[in-house]
């Protein structure tokens, strides 16, 4: 028994006949991810990273070399807005972990390049939340791992897609 299931027993006393069943599964879901938050936090302040530098710079490096994105890419793979990039750069920038170069395909844009300590200081990040990752993931043998992965894909989706 978990806390969810005190939630819905709680409900299911005060609201007899209302199915709640929906809750048992969106719920753990909501508050794993707010325990992955916190985890998550913690492993990028061990490397002097908030959450949202970590998805930025994370996203540069996936790019692969130069390591370089557009900031309208960026704010479309960090789920953002213009403004709240625009003040990220900046302040990665003034960090050193990223570089602003002019976007040759578009005179007028730019494109936001990850530095060497900003392609350092991701990866590093990234091996000590995998290693976290590793260990929660550790309670599901592998098939399972992929079958959940595949049911939260297809809860995700509509979401993704608006």
């Amino acid at each position: 028994m978990d806390e969810v299931d005190l939630i819905l027993a709680a409900w299911e006393r005060e609201l007899p006949g209302v199915d709640v069943a929906p809750l048992g599964t969106l719920s753990r879901i909501s508050r794993l991810a707010r325990h992955l938050d916190r985890a998550r936090a913690d492993a990028f302040a061990a490397h002097e990273l908030e959450v949202w530098e970590f998805d930025v710079l994370a996203a540069l490096r996936r790019a692969g070399a130069p390591y370089e994105l557009s900031p309208g890419e960026l704010i479309r793979q960090t789920l953002s807005t213009s403004g709240t990039m625009t003040n990220r750069v900046n302040r990665l920038e003034t960090r050193g972990l990223v570089v602003r170069q002019p976007n040759a395909d578009d005179r007028r844009g730019v494109l936001v390049r990850l530095t060497d300590a900003g392609r350092t200081r991701v990866q590093d990040a990234l091996a000590d939340l995998l290693v976290f990752e590793r260990e929660v993931l550790a309670a599901v043998d592998v098939g399972e791992r992929e079958e959940l992965a595949n049911l939260l894909r297809r809860l995700l989706a509509p979401f993704e897609r608006s």
